[in-house]
């Protein structure tokens, strides 16, 4: 049962939505396919997505308050630590909104693994709806990178931006970071590198078309 439901509730679905993207929004362009996708993913996940960013305004209006409390008791680390933890309890902050969005973009990374296992080859397309027509040719084309090949640039340039963007949000946060955070924001990016470069460039234009249209919806929040 969970094999049918996987398959005929999230595979086929996924594959259908992308091939006809591919055939009808993308100019038979199957990076610029999964860029429509991801964009159309994010928007079904706008609602939540800012909840999330209100949680995220929330967690820097506690570290400012933290930064009152470590100049308020800066002697009295004791005391420092006892108003810390209640300011906690008093602003608790629940991530199920933010858990949601990235789980669902990870099952849809899953999806395409599975789409782009063994290559793109249109025969294999048997999973099609009645009405999206297989297409006799699959263009893998994108800026003169082959999507369903692995890059060492396209894996690169997730863990540059993963980076910076793992920075800033620290810095917002900077008063209530402890020594594991600032082993995070270099240990992430670098171990999403090393996975990414050994998986098709789908997946990285997949996670960067992500975070760019979080960026561009949230940057300018302040």
């Amino acid at each position: 049962m969970l094999a049918a439901f996987w398959h005929d509730a999230l595979y086929q679905p996924l594959l259908n939505a992308l091939i006809w993207l591919y055939q009808y929004a993308a100019g038979e362009n199957l990076g610029i396919a999964v860029i429509e996708l991801t964009l159309l993913v994010r928007i079904i996940l706008l609602p939540l997505s800012v909840m999330s960013e209100r949680k995220q305004a929330a967690l820097e209006a506690i570290s400012k308050k933290y930064a009152e409390i470590q100049g308020t008791f800066k002697n009295d680390l004791v005391k420092q630590r006892q108003e810390g933890r209640k300011l906690l309890r008093a602003h608790r902050v629940s991530p199920w909104a933010k858990m949601v969005v990235l789980g669902v973009q990870v099952l849809i990374l899953v999806l395409l693994y599975q789409v782009f296992l063994g290559g793109m080859d249109p025969r294999k397309f048997t999973d099609l709806y009645a009405f999206v027509q297989r297409p006799d040719f699959v263009n893998t084309n994108f800026f003169g990178f082959d999507v369903s090949m692995p890059s060492w640039w396209w894996s690169g340039a997730v863990g540059v931006l993963l980076f910076v963007e793992i920075s800033v949000v620290q810095y917002q946060r900077r008063n209530l970071l402890h020594r594991r955070d600032l082993i995070y924001r270099y240990l992430f990016p670098v171990a999403s590198v090393l996975i990414l470069h050994k998986l098709a460039i789908v997946k990285s234009l997949f996670i960067l078309t992500s975070m760019l249209f979080s960026a561009i919806l949230f940057g300018i929040r302040k």
